[in-house]
């Protein structure tokens, strides 16, 4: 197995050891880390109490890994999305369906006690390439 290390200015750097995404498979498979939203380009959480705004950026930040990965939404096969409120489902469940054009991925959402930096919201995926 050859893992190759996946890595964009189009999302936040990993503040952690852990990297932004992963491709084995000879770039068909990629593992994406969660990714909360934190704007890329300023390193601050955007939406501070609005979990719309954030769903959209950590979206936003999913498809800059994607594209890295040479991927996009349409090759996303599972996703796991944790919230901190499930009563923000909805609102979430909205922002997120909207980038599937295609049939939507497998997917699970759970309510968590917290999340990095007091986000409200985070999501990773895992992509294969046609």
């Amino acid at each position: 197995m050859t893992k190759t290390i996946v890595s964009t200015s189009n999302a936040p750097a990993a503040i952690g050891p852990y990297s932004q995404g992963v491709t084995v498979s000879g770039g068909r498979t990629f593992y994406s880390s969660g990714q909360i939203p934190l704007d890329p380009t300023t390193g601050e959480i955007t939406g501070a109490d609005d979990v719309a705004a954030q769903a959209r950026q950590v979206m936003d930040n999913l498809a800059g890994v994607l594209a890295a990965a040479e991927m996009d939404f349409d090759d996303v096969v599972r996703a796991t999305i944790y919230l901190t409120d499930l009563s923000d489902f909805a609102t979430v469940n909205e922002i997120y369906g909207a980038r599937f054009q295609g049939p939507p991925p497998a997917r699970a959402c759970v309510q968590v006690a917290a999340l990095p930096k007091g986000v409200n919201v985070e999501i990773d995926v895992v992509a294969v390439a046609d």
